[in-house]
């Protein structure tokens, strides 16, 4: 597979110990998605999920203090559905941030994949459509923060 990118797109990956099939588990189980998702001191709930195509989520990402959120001063709130759900090979995720800042409109593509390797299995995620007020180094380091704590409930 081909993945396009465009000027503001993003990525990280890691090479998890566990399989594509736990991996794939941890993005479609409601608890097991909110308890990894967000980055390193940041904390996730769920206020709805449907794991199917065509289906997605709502999730509200907390700030341990505020100024730094970009629906409210210390929260994000997240609209995403699921573009593809290719169990144990790839999920794409359409993202939309809710905010009143025009920097963070649009849709962002989320794209994870799953490639077995001889220690586990390697794990790429790449944003593209990444709105402009999204930083890319903290991007990056969010998602990889986010592959962490991912290993850390899989392996």
């Amino acid at each position: 597979m081909t993945i396009e990118l465009d000027a503001l797109a993003h990525s990280a990956s890691r090479v998890i110990l566990a399989s594509p099939r736990n991996l794939f588990r941890a993005f479609v189980d409601p608890e097991m998605l909110a308890s990894w998702r967000a980055p390193e001191g940041m904390t996730a709930t769920l206020a709805a999920f449907d794991p199917r195509p065509g289906g997605g989520y709502r999730m509200v990402l907390r700030y341990p203090e505020p100024g730094l959120g970009k629906t409210s001063s210390d929260s994000d709130v997240v609209e995403v559905r699921f573009a593809e759900l290719a169990a144990e090979e790839r999920i794409v995720e359409l993202v939309t941030f809710t905010s009143d800042d025009p920097a963070f409109d649009g849709e962002m593509r989320l794209t994870t994949s799953f490639a077995p390797v001889a220690d586990g299995t390697k794990v790429i995620m790449v944003a593209d459509h990444v709105p402009p007020g999204i930083e890319q180094a903290d991007h990056e380091a969010g998602m990889a923060s986010s592959l962490r704590k991912l290993a850390l409930l899989t392996e």
